[in-house]
């Protein structure tokens, strides 16, 4: 069987943006791609982000917030950044033959206001991603 391509989300903290199109490409991908992400920093999974993807029929709350990896950085087919802090502060990709992107996404972990208007950061942010995960999908990648 040919190898699944690795798709590694990045992101500053690994606990929103990235988590999400994690889930997504998981949940939507099926089994075509391994996918991992990882952020500059690990910061947790943010409860917030489990909820709005709980939401939206995919359960991340098993996913876990972790650091780049340089192994898995070194394998991967495609490097996408979720957020500017992560795309300038990326480290040098080894693996020539990786497609870097960048998907910039607003951090719905920085909303302000009542619960409902930082809910609705999250579902905004949400539902971006999985518009951009099914693009990827749609395009073949």
């Amino acid at each position: 069987m040919d190898k699944k391509p690795l798709v590694y989300f990045l992101c500053t903290g690994n606990s929103c943006r990235s988590q999400m199109a994690e889930g997504f490409l998981r949940a939507l991908g099926k089994d075509r791609y391994e996918v991992k992400s990882a952020g500059l920093e690990a910061h947790g999974l943010n409860p917030r982000a489990v909820q709005t993807m709980n939401e939206a029929g995919v359960d991340i709350s098993s996913q876990t917030s972790d650091v780049i990896d340089p192994e898995i950085l070194n394998r991967a087919d495609f490097v996408i950044t979720l957020c500017g802090h992560a795309d300038e502060h990326c480290p040098a990709i080894p693996n020539k033959n990786a497609v870097k992107w960048h998907w910039g996404f607003d951090d719905p972990a920085k909303a302000t206001g009542t619960e409902e208007e930082i809910m609705t950061s999250f579902r905004t942010v949400r539902d971006a991603i999985k518009s951009r995960i099914e693009q990827f999908l749609k395009e073949g990648k």
